[in-house]
């Protein structure tokens, strides 16, 4: 893998992404929206029961920004790649010497980089908005960051893998798909809330322990590091099929031609 290409492609997206309207607004106009719109909600809620309804308040709003990190992470990788097949634009990227790997991790780490972009000004927000600090709770952020901007990347893989298996006719996976982890991922209640069979399901999603975990850091201040172990073993285990997968869908859309995804 050359890192100069990777470098190069990841420059090229950024250099994009600062002439884009529709990237700017999914960078800050959609999280300043649910920031607003939930966060009202919650200090309605508040005011309706303000002993316990503080605590809601901040387990609501922190949820909504980790959950920002998830989406940010998947949708770097699967709209940057749909706009390459939309201009057509493949052939011109592998007739350079740019590789697969290559190619993708320069989507992994425009991921990455806009993940924490787009966090770090969705908190501030929170800050300014709602006196919600959550950096209060400094190094504790960083395990719980990766192991979303990891559900994020297996998630975007598994979803361009899809696409280019199947054409442009499932394009809207790229920027639906990941909404159907939401409600087993216990982002914003425990999850014994749900019924045994959807609990059974989040166990089987990485992030459902980061938000499990994040929510005990919110109660006791404490981490618990089995939860974080077994987000990471997960991650790690999707991730690896994800990306399989992902490679053997291009190698059948390359068996077919680049310019036949459709």
């Amino acid at each position: 893998m050359n890192l100069y290409r990777v470098w190069g492609m990841t420059l090229r997206y950024i250099y994009a992404f600062r002439h884009n309207i529709d990237k700017m607004a999914d960078a800050f106009y959609w999280p300043s929206i649910d920031l607003l719109l939930w966060g009202l909600t919650s200090t309605y809620l508040t005011s309706l029961n303000p002993d316990g309804g503080q605590t809601a308040f901040f387990v609501v709003l922190s949820g909504i920004l980790l959950w920002l990190i998830v989406w940010r992470g998947q949708g770097e990788i699967t709209m940057n790649a749909l706009e390459e097949f939309w201009e057509r634009n493949l052939i011109n990227l592998f007739a350079s010497p740019l590789m697969f790997r290559e190619w993708m991790a320069s989507l992994l780490a425009l991921g990455f980089v806009k993940a924490v972009m787009s966090f770090a000004f969705a908190v501030t927000l929170a800050w300014v908005l709602y006196a919600v600090n959550l950096f209060r709770f400094g190094f504790l952020l960083i395990p719980f960051g990766l192991l979303l901007i990891m559900t994020g990347w297996w998630f975007g893989f598994l979803v361009m893998g899809l696409i280019l298996r199947f054409g442009r006719k499932v394009q809207a996976l790229a920027w639906t798909s990941i909404f159907v982890i939401s409600p087993f991922s216990a982002a914003f209640y425990p999850l014994s809330t749900l019924p045994h069979w959807a609990q059974t399901i989040g166990k089987c999603i990485p992030i459902t322990y980061v938000f499990e975990g994040s929510r005990e850091v919110i109660a006791t201040g404490k981490i618990d590091p089995q939860k974080l172990l077994i987000s990471f073993v997960l991650n790690v285990v999707y991730l690896t099929l994800a990306g399989w997968f992902l490679h053997r869908s291009f190698e059948k859309l390359r068996e077919r031609g680049l310019e036949k995804i459709n």
